[in-house]
């Protein structure tokens, strides 16, 4: 293998991606060959590459999970204080880590893959993914409310005015939400802000991806023409890097 940089090989191998492996590099998390590793450095894959002590295992195929989390389910590997981590919830034998976090109160499609590079392609802002969301609030919804959540909405505790979205209504109290970004609880906050309360809310697509018939705490491993499209939708060559 061609030597190349640290972050971009620890996301290659699904560690995490290229910012995150920077900041363990930063905070001495990573080794190689016994030694800490420094931001820059280059590595040719033949070398002891830790993590947190841990050795750092080649990756050989890209996979890539749709999961059906459920309601209590925190979006993190580990964690103390959480009740369920993804990590108890699911048994595979890939490490994989998630792309675009669902907060532990809500539930849905969420995409688990062992390519940091993919991860951080679809979690981009800039590259306009969609992500679609069925919402449940507590009152009534109105045009007027759709309209809001489509032009965009200022946010006082982020500083941020949302893009502007797509907003449908499919019940009384329901209604669908397309979104291409991702800010901290943005679909809670945005209904807030307009004076509603989410009672439930579910991610039913990631781009092309569909949630479909996957039941809840179910995952599946996606097809290769599903994953070469999402490569080609994000920007990147199809798993083949």
């Amino acid at each position: 293998m061609e030597r190349m940089r640290l972050n971009k090989y620890l996301a290659h191998c699904g560690i995490c991606s290229r910012r995150e492996a920077d900041r363990l590099i930063d905070q001495g998390q990573v080794k190689v060959d016994g030694c800490p590793a420094v931001s820059g450095q280059t590595v040719d894959g033949t070398e002891e590459i830790t993590v947190s002590g841990k050795p750092v295992q080649k990756r050989e195929r890209t996979v890539v999970l749709a999961y059906n989390k459920p309601m209590g389910v925190t979006c993190t590997e580990k964690d103390p204080h959480a009740e369920k981590t993804l990590t108890d919830m699911i048994q595979y034998p890939v490490r994989v880590t998630y792309a675009g976090r669902l907060d532990k109160d809500s539930e849905g499609l969420l995409l688990l893959t062992n390519d940091g590079d993919l991860i951080q392609a679809m979690m981009k802002g800039s590259n306009h993914h969609e992500k679609e969301y069925i919402v449940k609030v507590d009152r009534e919804i109105t045009k007027n409310f759709l309209n809001q959540m489509e032009r965009g909405i200022y946010l006082k505790d982020l500083d941020v005015t949302t893009k502007p979205c797509k907003a449908e209504r499919i019940g009384r109290f329901t209604f669908k939400l397309v979104l291409t970004q991702g800010l901290n609880r943005q679909i809670r906050r945005m209904c807030s802000a307009c004076g509603y309360q989410v009672k439930s809310l579910k991610r039913v697509r990631v781009m092309h991806i569909q949630l479909g018939n996957l039941k809840s705490g179910e995952y599946a491993e996606l097809s290769r023409e599903d994953v070469e499209r999402l490569y080609r939708d994000a920007g990147m060559k199809g798993g083949k890097k």
